[in-house]
């Protein structure tokens, strides 16, 4: 007999939250789930990814997923803003909320949150290389706004490793970019404890065409290399893992996928147990964000993503996610719009109240193909562990720098995306609608995000206020204090942007004073 009569199937049959035998969901080394009855009590976050034009559109977005059931927000920026650049640089002419929304100031962080309570909802940014900057934002506007950063709560992606790998947006060299997410990890640590300070990705490596197994293997390493870097500073283990969290790719190899992430709570409960020493229960669990697969949508029959972001939000959910954003079908060819938007996060919410899964912990453990599949992923990302200590004399750390600069990850990545286009190119894997079965495509009927130039000059005329309105000496003042901060090796940036940004310095100024200490960066060329 069930031990709830609430969870039943839909012929009224009463089912048990866990089946199986050997460690349960909740129980070292996690493999079934780090909560014991997963779903049953909670639900993953349903976290939706918006962010466009200015930050007043942005925002208006963000009142409509919330209104239409989401749980979270997550915002995309532009690039100008992931580059540090500001709205009216050379670099920015045509991208201006392009692919994102266009932040350069306080006040845009403002407009983006208007209305929304940021002491009662979780928030997560997709920012890396100016990370910092934008956090400063953030607390900024919400201690202005009355709420103290020791009440917000949420996310901050702040992985720069990722970036030299794979997405390539990156402002300073590696190693003074890595003390810059660690100086957000001692600062958070102590002012901020329900924030989580880096969400180490291994979406952007599988998006840019990695297979599973590299995108665990490098994750994981990432991870590790940051708890390295934290604990030279001088943070004990304990006081700062809880809050680490984790960002995976969820892609059309169903059963491949849902090893995959049972084997990243295995591997990272063992490693900061036995390796790093971590004693506290919450170190150990590996808690990620899951997004399906932006790769995988195609601008053919783009209605059909509909389906393939289905099924790899399942796999993200019989993983063990604890929260999920789904791709808008028309992404593809656009910025989702707000239809598409919509029918992504309804996809969320017919697979936790319609479909069951949710009842159960694990559904799939003991499935003797994903026993196997979680196994064999684990073996393979225990290699590149191995290959990454003897590149970096035993330290992690070190191996992932050597790994970035002699172009190791981005050549790996590069040989498995080249390996998938030429299947796909020779019709050895099927894409419905790209390769097979592409009758039926009508590219006239679709209703698209278009982003114009009013949505530029517009930008830039509010930056432009900014600046005329803000005292100059007081920014010079505060630019001049970021600088020498950040050639103190042992200082702490993050009260100095602070500072900076409260003065109403731009995103812009504050990465050119950064960057008159760091230096810039040029990536090795893969032959």
């Amino acid at each position: 007999m069930a031990d709830d009569d609430r969870f039943r199937t839909l012929s009224g049959i009463p089912v048990d939250a866990v089946y199986g035998d050997g460690p349960a969901p909740g129980e070292y080394p996690y493999t079934r789930g780090v909560h014991a009855d997963m779903y049953r009590s909670r639900l993953w976050t349903m976290r939706m990814f918006a962010g466009f034009g200015t930050a007043g559109d942005t925002n208006a977005r963000f009142h409509e997923l919330l209104k239409a059931g989401g749980t979270g927000l997550s915002t995309a920026f532009d690039m100008p803003t992931l580059m540090g650049r500001d709205s009216d640089h050379d670099w920015a002419l045509g991208e201006v909320g392009r692919a994102g929304v266009a932040v350069d100031t306080v006040e845009d962080v403002a407009d983006l949150f208007a209305g929304i309570d940021l002491g009662a909802v979780s928030t997560s940014m997709t920012i890396n290389g100016p990370a910092p900057i934008v956090l400063a934002m953030y607390v900024a506007v919400a201690e202005e706004g009355g709420v103290d950063r020791g009440r917000l709560s949420g996310t901050l992606q702040n992985d720069i490793l990722k970036e030299y790998q794979a997405q390539k947006e990156y402002l300073f060299p590696p190693r003074p970019s890595v003390r810059l997410v660690t100086d957000v990890i001692r600062f958070t640590t102590a002012e901020m404890p329900r924030w989580n300070p880096v969400s180490i990705s291994g979406y952007h490596i599988r998006e840019a065409g990695s297979t599973a197994a590299q995108e665990l293997a490098f994750t994981l390493a990432n991870g590790f290399a940051y708890v390295e870097a934290a604990v030279a500073a001088g943070l004990a283990v304990d006081d700062f893992a809880p809050r680490l969290s984790f960002f995976f790719n969820s892609h059309l190899d169903f059963f491949e996928e849902v090893g995959k992430f049972r084997a990243a709570r295995r591997i990272w409960a063992r490693w900061m147990r036995d390796r790093y020493g971590a004693s506290d229960e919450r170190s150990l669990k590996l808690r990620f964000h899951t997004q399906t697969a932006g790769v995988s949508l195609t601008a053919q029959q783009p209605e059909v993503n509909v389906a393939r972001v289905a099924l790899q939000a399942l796999a993200g959910v019989l993983g063990g996610t604890q929260s999920l954003h789904t791709d808008s079908f028309d992404e593809a060819l656009a910025l989702p719009s707000e239809d598409a938007a919509r029918i992504a996060l309804r996809t969320q919410q017919v697979i936790a109240h319609e479909t069951g899964v949710a009842n159960v912990a694990d559904p799939l453990g003991g499935s003797a193909y994903v026993e196997w599949m979680t196994d064999e992923l684990e073996r393979r990302a225990e290699e590149v562990f191995a290959h990454l200590e003897d590149l970096g004399g035993g330290s992690i750390l070190e191996g992932v720098h050597a790994g970035i600069e002699s172009g190791w990850f981005a050549g790996e990545i590069a040989d498995s995306a080249y390996r998938y286009e030429r299947e796909v190119n020779a019709g050895e894997r099927i894409v419905v609608g790209v390769n097979a079965f592409t009758d039926g495509d009508d590219p006239e009927s679709r209703r698209l995000l278009r982003i114009g130039q009013d949505t530029e000059d517009l930008q830039r005329k509010r930056l432009a206020a900014v600046r005329q309105a803000r005292d100059d000496e007081a920014v010079a003042t505060a630019l001049a204090r970021v600088a020498a901060d950040a050639a103190e090796p042992t200082t702490n940036v993050m009260p100095a942007l602070l500072d900076a940004v409260r003065a109403r310095a731009t995103l812009g100024e504050v990465a050119d004073a950064l960057e008159g200490v760091f230096g810039t960066w040029t990536e090795k060329a893969v032959v």
